[in-house]
């Protein structure tokens, strides 16, 4: 019973901590690159055109003709606060672009195919509103604002073959003239970037031009698609015209340490360490890569490579924890709720900024039953259902991301209150690994001269194990060991904690000194 009454203090006193944290301005300040780089910020990536869709068939998409809802700026405005109640206080919204229709993939295209950089997509408007597109835009970031929610809105990499044809200035060309496909993202046509020593004026000005609407709207940060593609130059002037307008804009890269390869033999490739020297505030690390790690050595060097990597710099760099994105297959896919679960506190006992998809926080596994089928309308070329399995779908009007695992959402809330009230050891202790008796296990401590936060994880997720963990200087006769998260009470004694671990299993556990 005293476990029970240990747990439930836990949760009670993390949510007094959230409830007390913020208060609502009447005019919105941003402070948004404050709170990214002191690692506060809980960032939800959402696609509007899904993130309050109705699809009443259950086929995964939506037939407006079958009076099925497409997600829009309008009712999205009512899953705001949804959001904030689970610890939610930025938004990652993927493009609002206008998206090609011609060499389309999907119904509507791709969000990432831009076919154009001044002008919001025509599927987030709501014809039941009388705003136009661009208030219904700017009202829901004030919605989002009223509840202490940050917007960062994502910029494409490259840009659609309809743009291609209106302004074929603005592309690189093959030897033969044609427009160079990068990768092999079929949809999208490379843009020109120019040199570090010469910036493309025009596709540079498209860009600035973007940034400056986006601040119109009240867009607090700009998420960089494939940041890696533009050169240092580029973005160092571009984040600088942003920063004489407001301070606080955030600029995220979509850059790791992990790429190391242009997007085309054509194209430029500027690796992480000189977007965040041209200005960014932060980027993806290594964490995607936590479906391979099979020993907790594997977890203690991707970790240790990143959090090492944001201290080089000069202004001060932070990273999210991007163990999934809307790029990744569902962890429930991959291994199972619990993975979803170790993501959700690996976020929450790491010096990073929380990421999630939206859908995760109650285990979506992003499978549609008509993706990949014959579609039944399509306002594209493409009349194909085109989705990429077990992944949140960008490219058709499709239904709203949820999950069956409601167990989730109880940890996620629980998981973002606590690590307020650890983030100053995060912030000012350093990454521990602790020695196990088990290589399958990941045991790491950050701590102060009051209190220790230590992670616990079994990467074996088909095997329950026993474990040995040692905790330097640990004395429980001194010391109150605080259990967060976590199935069965652990043993304890001088310098070690013993425990029980199910397949898969995440532990959290605070260690106070006694005064």
């Amino acid at each position: 019973m005293k476990f029970l009454k240990k747990i439930l203090f836990a949760a009670v006193f993390a949510g007094f901590i959230s409830s007390s944290a913020f208060s609502v301005e009447d005019v919105w300040q941003n402070d948004l690159r404050t709170k990214f780089l002191n690692n506060e910020t809980v960032i939800m990536e959402i696609n509007i055109r899904s993130f309050n869709s109705k699809d009443y068939n259950g086929d995964g998409f939506i037939q407006e003709e079958l009076g099925e809802e497409r997600g829009t700026f309008v009712n999205a405005v009512s899953r705001l606060d949804e959001l904030k109640n689970l610890g939610v206080n930025t938004l990652h919204i993927l493009p609002i672009t206008p998206t090609g229709k011609l060499k389309a993939l999907g119904t509507a295209g791709s969000l990432y195919s831009a076919a154009g950089y001044d002008s919001i997509n025509e599927d987030l408007y709501d014809k039941s509103s009388k705003l136009t597109l661009e208030q219904q835009a700017r009202n829901f970031i004030e919605e989002a604002h009223k509840r202490n929610i940050r917007v960062i809105v994502d910029v494409p990499a490259c840009a659609s073959y309809d743009m291609y044809l209106e302004r074929p200035d603005l592309f690189v060309t093959s030897a033969s003239g044609e427009p160079v496909v990068p990768s092999d993202w079929t949809d999208v046509r490379l843009l020109s970037v120019g040199t570090e020593e010469k910036i493309d004026v025009n596709v540079y000005n498209l860009y600035k031009d973007f940034v400056k609407y986006m601040m119109n709207l009240g867009v607090d940060g700009i998420r960089a698609d494939v940041a890696h593609s533009k050169t240092a130059l580029f973005w160092k002037e571009l984040i600088k015209y942003s920063r004489e307008k407001d301070p606080e804009f955030l600029w995220l890269a979509e850059s790791s340490e992990l790429w190391s390869e242009a997007i085309s033999p054509q194209a430029v490739f500027t690796p992480y360490d000189k977007l965040l020297d041209a200005g960014f505030d932060g980027y993806y690390g290594t964490f995607a890569t936590l479906k391979d790690w099979k020993i907790s050595k594997d977890l203690y060097n991707n970790i240790t490579e990143t959090l090492n990597n944001v201290k080089k710099f000069k202004d001060k760099k932070s990273a999210i924890g991007s163990f999934t994105t809307h790029d990744e297959v569902s962890p429930i896919l991959l291994k199972g709720p619990v993975f979803s679960d170790m993501m959700i506190w690996l976020n929450a006992t790491l010096p990073v900024n929380s990421y999630f998809v939206d859908g995760f926080q109650t285990g979506d596994d992003y499978l549609y039953p008509k993706g990949n089928k014959l579609a039944e309308s399509t306002n594209t070329d493409d009349d194909m259902y085109f989705t990429h399995r077990g992944k949140i779908d960008i490219f058709n009007l499709s239904r709203k991301p949820g999950g069956k695992y409601d167990e989730l959402r109880n940890d996620f809330l629980l998981a973002n209150n606590v690590k307020k009230s650890v983030l100053p050891v995060l912030n000012e202790g350093y990454f521990t690994p602790l020695k196990t008796n088990n290589q399958k296990v990941f045991a790491y401590m950050f701590a102060n001269n009051i209190k220790k936060v230590i992670t616990i994880g079994n990467l074996d997720f088909e095997h329950s194990t026993k474990v040995t963990v040692k905790v330097p200087k640990f004395n429980p006769k001194k010391q109150n060991l605080l259990p967060i998260k976590i199935s069965t009470m652990p043993d304890s004694k001088n310098g070690k904690v013993m425990l029980n671990l199910n397949p898969g299993e995440t532990v959290v556990i605070i260690i106070h000194e006694l005064l």
